[in-house]
């Protein structure tokens, strides 16, 4: 798998990423052990996990595969920190306090002294932001990651994290944001792509296949076994299922027909070779939906098709 260079920093990552938010709910541990192994075995090397994915599971589960496979010497390693339970409730904590000790407890379930790219999962209005940055800083000085980076934040959000580390002593370069981005969702490039390129960030996408909207799975109605059929997913999965958005959907459908590959490969090959994108994010409930993506590596895109893709997903801007 092709590698590149995230942002303007020395990280090389896989240009297709594993992402583990369900390992330990919907992604059991022999499951996700083959996914792993598939993964390493296409040549993939970026896996993304968070500190509550799986219920706070699956952090725990990913250090005991890289444990059993021996393979931490062959992954970065990103995780997120920022949210907590509270309750039955999620809510923001990007406090220093917070966010070192999940760091630590981060680096004790992966069984690694220090994270790849360690990213502040959200941002929150209640921590001064100052303080926030202040704790990724640390992190660097102390050890505990390579690199770091930010998640789901805001253009302006992203260029003050950038500068604001940028100007200290220890000029911490923000290596990376996380955003959600597809043919479906392009509303970062109007702003949070720009401020990624001037501040020398890499983009690590994840839904890239617009929820599992892209797949196709959903052009006759919505499948009992889906996402979008279960009550948690229902909304999230359902914002996307509009009449706009389909007709993206059946150009993406076209074009895979034209090029006698799945939507999927479509779908992530137009995502991945978007500027500044280092990885996109793959999160699959089966390790036959992973192989299935992770052949998109060798899909290219005629320069045609990458417009029409371009002029019929304008509106998701």
């Amino acid at each position: 798998m092709e590698r590149r260079r995230l942002g303007r920093t020395g990280l090389e990552v896989s240009r297709l990423g594993l992402g583990t938010m369900q390992w330990g709910r919907g992604v059991d541990a022999a499951t996700a052990g083959e996914q792993l192994t598939a993964f390493l075995d296409a040549g993939g090397s970026l896996v993304d996990t968070a500190a509550l994915y799986g219920d706070g599971r699956a952090e725990g589960l990913l250090g005991e595969l890289v444990d059993k496979l021996g393979c931490r010497d062959d992954l970065e390693l990103v995780s997120k920190s920022g949210l907590r339970r509270r309750g039955e409730d999620v809510v923001r904590d990007t406090s220093r306090g917070h966010l070192l000790t999940q760091l630590d407890r981060t680096l004790a379930a992966l069984g690694t002294d220090h994270l790849d790219l360690w990213l502040v999962h959200v941002w929150d209005d209640a921590t001064p932001a100052e303080e926030t940055f202040a704790a990724l800083e640390h992190a660097v000085r102390t050890g505990r990651a390579r690199y770091v980076g930010v998640s789901n934040f805001s253009a302006w959000q992203t260029s003050w994290a950038a500068g604001w580390l940028a100007a200290r002593p220890d000029h911490v370069q923000v290596a990376a944001t996380q955003v959600e981005y597809s043919l479906l969702r392009r509303s970062v490039e109007t702003d949070v792509v720009p401020a990624a390129a001037a501040h020398g960030l890499g983009l690590l996408a994840w839904s890239p296949l617009g929820r599992g909207v892209l797949t196709g799975k959903y052009r006759g109605g919505v499948p009992g076994d889906s996402r979008a059929a279960h009550p948690e997913w229902e909304s999230f999965v359902g914002a996307y299922l509009t009449p706009a958005r389909s007709r993206i959907v059946e150009a993406v459908a076209r074009a895979a027909e034209g090029l006698d590959v799945s939507p999927t490969h479509v779908a992530l090959a137009w995502l991945r070779d978007r500027p500044q994108v280092g990885s996109a994010l793959l999160g699959a409930r089966t390790t036959d939906q992973l192989e299935h993506a992770l052949a998109s590596e060798h899909v290219e895109l005629p320069v045609e098709i990458v417009q029409a893709l371009d002029d019929v997903s304008e509106g998701a801007r």
